[in-house]
């Protein structure tokens, strides 16, 4: 068996120490891309002897397992590179003369005062002995020279720093960092061991439901010939553990390294969870899994105390010094490392929970995590996918249709021209250089503002480019140089926007829009829009092996597959459900509308004659989704006034801000509990009150049009209010134009798609059981177009087209068909 670590992964892993201190300042990504630049620079300036991006590979076999040490050195100066036989103690001896040594060469890009920098930094100088060590091991020379070379990327000065190392010197150090690390590639070797013989035992948990087992095969399959498998997967097919499954077996058979199982929202990392706890529990898998809890969620501090440096959080303060005790500690006696448990050993080690967690992600065999960790340019974890090489992991995305738009977002960005103005006001004072070149950026921006009336597509920025970068250089090089200071927060948090817009602009393509617009308050923005999101999404899927993309509403299927990264040769599939179609009432309200340009009293009064109707022929709970919380309120209005009963029937309404407690009150209205018959759990006559029905008033794409799980009583009818599609702005009118101009319906790209999955998800809240029966109510007569129709899943079949009058009677008759 053969464990890989990269140099530098060794190094910052054996090696650190010390405090978290977000006070220090980290290069952001376009800088990163701009040392690069600076490494090409001096490594064309160094002359013949010079050579550069030199891969170097070390082997220590333990007898057990051969622990490979790779990396690229920046740079290697040795006259005698192209001859193995240079240093060969005989030759040197019979030539009679002292051969000059190789140099090992470390660059690095800065933004630092060069002339303030006394000594390297020592993980950098670790670094470069590690290249030094193995490059001496492997040319046999008695001692060799090691050259630290920094670069200010502003004003390209260079400044080095030189080591010299016996042979002896340099090769004990080397072995001792090795031996360091045995402890953890010997758990990694015995815990492969243990994983794989427990995988090859696993089988599916549950008896196969009808194409279930087909679906697996498929997923299998795709993994094993590197695809990409585009999924319809209806609720009730048990998509979860029938992607989770094949893909650990795909595990045991060594054609994965690892699994990322992204999500879009919390409730759907809680499953993922609970499928990788079946295999425990039932068939004794032993994997190892771990939640990456968002920041904000799982820090020690209070919000208004929060803050990661050692004066302001004592977690911070030695973080380092601790943290692999934590690891090894939690390593060895849990496989599952949900928030709980990474929370209890963070605060047994005092360390860092969130960043503990990110560590853990390195010892996992799957990550359960949020989209943005793999796909988000700013954010994705780079200790796996910062070199842009392939590996064997794999991607299960789950609720693939919110990734179109997150993907829009992540390679998306904007400026505020006024935000320039703002800071440059507070500054000034303390920073009139950074000031200077605010007000430069800001006289840009105002060029552009001239020539905006309302929204206008641009060509091209450079005239306000330039200058950005010009700003962003001198930031960064204040915040490298300052720990603290005035307005040094101010300063931090506007780097980070520029920062972000910079890199989103090197990234713009045939894909992207630019353009100018003024907001709602009247404040004028520059925008990069990422229209398709295609090409970065699949570029950040060719980091690893295959992707299982997967949704219950991923209609059309060509539509989410063009735009998320497919291609021909990838797969599409459309698992059939398991539900008997008769057990859904399927109706579509024709003479009703929510077309913004007919909205009047009588259409909203319309629409709560339907919800009385429908409620008042099955009582029971319902879920009502509206267009907007304007539109909910309308109708909510007259329902209460006109209609509304409270001996019969309670509401409970989505507000525009929801706590996780007001969320989880909300959907406790529907739970099964309040249909609880106490009579029998006491077993005492008592007087029981008559069920309430409830009614939950929500907006569709909201927070409750997802992601939640109502079984049996606990929901028995969707009301749907609307198309879905979103109002009219310049957003969405420049995507229908970006796919006119491609020759595609603009319109559907940009309304009629988006709109119609946020019905889909709507309906799929009510039949979540073989054992559940439900109405699915549609109020626009627009559902009764070819164009919306075609967009129904196949299971959708039998839906009756009802008008206010006769509704009642009709969900009445589908009803009567159940009575026992």
């Amino acid at each position: 068996m053969v464990i890989q670590i990269s140099v530098r992964r060794l190094v910052e892993f054996i090696l650190r120490s010390g405090n978290i201190d977000n006070r220090i300042h980290q290069v952001s990504a376009d800088a990163m891309q701009e040392g690069g630049r600076i490494h090409r620079m001096i490594q064309k300036s160094m002359g013949a002897d010079y050579h550069a991006e030199v891969p170097l590979k070390y082997t220590h076999n333990t007898g057990r397992y051969e622990l490979v040490i790779e990396g690229r050195a920046d740079g290697i100066l040795d006259k005698y590179f192209d001859d193995e036989n240079a240093f060969d103690p005989q030759q040197s001896m019979f030539e009679g003369k002292k051969k000059q040594m190789p140099l090992i060469d470390e660059i690095k890009g800065t933004y630092r005062d060069l002339a303030k920098m006394k000594e390297p930094v020592p993980v950098h100088l670790s670094q470069a002995k590690c290249y030094a060590a193995i490059y001496l091991m492997q040319r046999g020379c008695p001692s060799v020279d090691v050259r630290m070379t920094y670069c200010n990327m502003d004003t390209e000065e260079i400044k080095y720093f030189n080591r010299s190392y016996t042979a002896d010197e340099i090769i004990k150090w080397f072995n001792d960092l090795i031996n360091k690390y045995l402890k953890w590639s010997d758990f990694e070797y015995e815990w492969e061991q243990t994983r794989t013989a427990s995988i090859k035992a696993v089988q599916f948990p549950f008896p196969y439901r009808e194409g279930q087992k087909d679906l697996a095969a498929g997923v299998y399959r795709t993994i094993v010939h590197g695809k990409k498998l585009f999924l319809e997967a209806p609720t009730g097919t048990g998509k979860t553990i029938t992607t989770v499954f094949p893909s650990v077996k795909a595990m045991g058979e060594q054609k994965v390294s690892k699994l990322f199982y992204l999500t879009a929202k919390t409730i759907t990392r809680t499953v993922a969870e609970e499928a990788f706890n079946t295999l425990r529990e039932l068939q004794k898998l032993r994997f190892k899994t771990v939640t990456i809890t968002a920041r904000d969620k799982i820090c020690f501090l209070d919000e208004g105390e929060r803050n990661c440096n050692p004066e302001a959080c004592p977690y911070a303060n030695g973080h380092y010094d601790r943290i692999n005790d934590a690891i090894y500690d939690l390593l060895t006696h849990e496989d599952n490392f949900d928030r709980e448990k990474i929370v209890e050993y963070a605060y047994k080690h005092e360390v860092c929970p969130f960043e503990m967690s990110l560590d853990m992600s390195l010892w996992a065999d799957g990550v359960i995590c949020d989209y943005n960790y793999v796909f988000d340019p700013f954010v994705y974890l780079r200790r796996f996918f910062a070199d842009g090489l392939k590996s064997d992991y794999v991607f299960l995305v789950d609720e693939t249709h919110n990734l179109l738009d997150r993907g829009r977002e992540m390679y998306s960005a904007s400026l505020r021209k006024e935000s320039f103005l703002e800071l440059s006001r507070i500054i000034k004072e303390f920073h009139p250089r950074i000031a200077g070149h605010l007000d430069k950026c800001n006289k840009a921006l105002l060029a552009l503002k001239r020539e905006c009336d309302g929204c206008k597509v641009l060509t091209g920025i450079d005239g306000f480019i330039n200058p950005l970068n010009r700003l962003s250089g001198i930031m960064s090089e204040y915040l490298e140089d300052h720990a603290e200071g005035p307005c040094r927060e101010d300063i931090l948090l506007f780097y980070f926007d520029i920062s972000r817009f910079l890199t989103i602009y090197d990234k713009v393509d045939e894909n992207y829009v630019i353009y100018s617009e003024f907001n709602e308050m009247g404040d004028f923005i520059v925008r990069l829009s990422c229209i398709d999101p295609s090409t970065n999404l699949s570029e950040c899927m060719a980091r690893g092996r295959s992707s299982i993309l997967f949704s219950a509403t991923l209609l059309p299927i060509r539509y989410y597959k063009k735009l998320l990264g497919g291609t021909d040769e990838d797969y599409e599939m459309y698992a059939k459900s398991v539900f008997d179609p008769r057990r859904l009432g399927l109706f579509i309200g024709k003479d009703v509308t929510s077309r913004y340009s007919m909205r009047s009293y009588d259409q909203y009064r319309k629409i709560a004659s339907y919800i009385d109707n429908i409620v008042s022929a099955r009582g029971g709970n319902y879920l009502i989704f509206f267009p907007s919380h304007q539109f909910l309120d309308e109708v909510l209005d007259i329902y209460e006034s006109e209609y509304f009963d409270p001996d019969t029937s309670e509401i409970v309404v989505q507000k525009s801000y929801m706590s996780e407690d007001a969320r989880e009150s909300f959907l406790d209205r529907f739970s099964e509990g309040n249909n609880l018959d106490l009579s029998k759990v006491i077993n005492m006559d008592i007087e029981v009150e008559e069920d309430k029905n409830i009614l939950g008033f929500c907006v569709m794409g909201g927070i409750f049009s997802e992601g939640i799980d109502l079984k049996y009583d606990s929901l028995i009818g969707v009301i749907v209010v609307g198309t879905g599609i979103p109002l009219v702005c310049n957003e969405r009118e420049i995507i229908r134009e970006f796919f006119e101009q491609r020759g595609v319906d603009g319109f559907d790209y940009a309304y009629r798609f988006p709109g119609m999955n946020k019905v889909l998800q709507a309906a799929g809240r009510v039949i979540r059981t073989e054992e559940d029966k439900g109405i699915v109510a549609l109020l626009d007569d627009r559902f009764m177009q070819g164009s919306y129709r075609a967009l129904f899943p196949r299971e959708w079949y039998g839906c009756r087209s009802v008008s206010t009058n006769e509704v009642k009677n009709v969900i009445s008759r589908f009803w009567s068909e159940f009575q026992d």
